[in-house]
């Protein structure tokens, strides 16, 4: 599922402030850090299934009133900024709807057991070797 190809715009609440970091006297007066606001619980893009996916795995990006928040400073610039923050977005939506697949449990194999066994039979002789130099 691609959310990127869904239009988030309406939805979506734009904030911007002034940023930290590099741009001298520019970053005291010019907000460039842009922060993006999208409230996971009102949003009618989302199925009530999605809501709960995303309520799940992203619960450490979602605020207690349910909006979900992200920022970006990296440029000087507060187009740039936005531009890279609905990228991000876009980013963790997509990649919160991820099916993994589930392991399957295996046993060792014959060759891995029998080498296991030989590297702690060196060991143990390396060992029992010492023992006898000391005494």
């Amino acid at each position: 599922m691609q959310f990127s190809s869904r239009n988030i715009y309406k939805e979506v609440e734009f904030k911007a402030t002034k940023s930290s970091g590099k741009g001298g006297q520019n970053v005291n007066k010019v907000s460039t850090k842009v922060e993006i606001r999208l409230n996971i619980n009102d949003s009618a893009l989302l199925t009530e299934e999605e809501k709960q996916i995303i309520l799940h795995k992203l619960d450490s990006k979602i605020s207690a009133e349910g909006w979900l928040v992200t920022s970006d400073q990296s440029s000087r610039s507060q187009l740039d900024n936005k531009k890279a923050a609905i990228a991000k977005l876009y980013k963790m939506l997509d990649k919160c709807f991820i099916v993994t697949k589930k392991r399957k449990a295996t046993k060792p194999s014959k060759g891995s057991k029998e080498k296991r066994l030989q590297t702690k039979k060196i060991r143990s002789e390396i060992k029992a070797g010492r023992k006898l130099l000391s005494e």
